[in-house]
């Protein structure tokens, strides 16, 4: 297995709080990963530490040009600390691959700074695709986050 991990910073012209509500709603994530095109099964429950958790299904789509190639379920477990402005997503994708993304909000100047880590754990051979979808949709998520807030600000 192999592993890696990258981190990214961004600023959002939106406030701490609304941004932290607009990522801890997993519906949001529609269209915020370019791959996402459905979010299902949202439940909520409390783990043997006694720490409250959002699980559901997230459905990633992949195609080359306008051919869909295959649709491919993820499980995401979240687990959000609005006193820490933390959001922490554990992912499990078929073909043993696994993605923890921190994110951690701070009030700045005019809205928030974002600063997050994905650490991902693979097979070797798929290390350079997954590396590459993982950073690109997180590029694109930060994007698409601050159009997002900032046109609703």
């Amino acid at each position: 297995m192999a592993q890696d991990s990258f981190d990214h910073s961004w600023h959002v012209a939106a406030e701490p709080g609304a941004v932290f509500a607009h990522l801890a709603d997993p519906h949001s994530y529609l269209g915020l990963s370019p791959l996402i095109v459905a979010v299902r099964d949202v439940s909520e429950g409390v783990d043997d530490s006694g720490q409250p958790f959002v699980a559901y299904t997230a459905v990633e789509r992949f195609k080359a040009g306008p051919v869909r190639l295959w649709d491919n379920p993820i499980a995401v477990t979240m687990r959000v600390d609005a006193g820490a402005a933390r959001i922490r997503q554990d992912v499990v994708s078929p073909g043993r691959v696994r993605l923890t993304s921190l994110l951690v909000l701070t009030p700045e100047s005019g809205g928030t700074r974002l600063d997050e880590r994905i650490e991902l754990t693979m097979p070797r051979l798929l290390r350079g695709f997954v590396r590459g979808q993982a950073r690109s949709v997180q590029l694109y998520r930060a994007g698409e986050l601050s159009r997002r807030l900032t046109a609703t600000a």
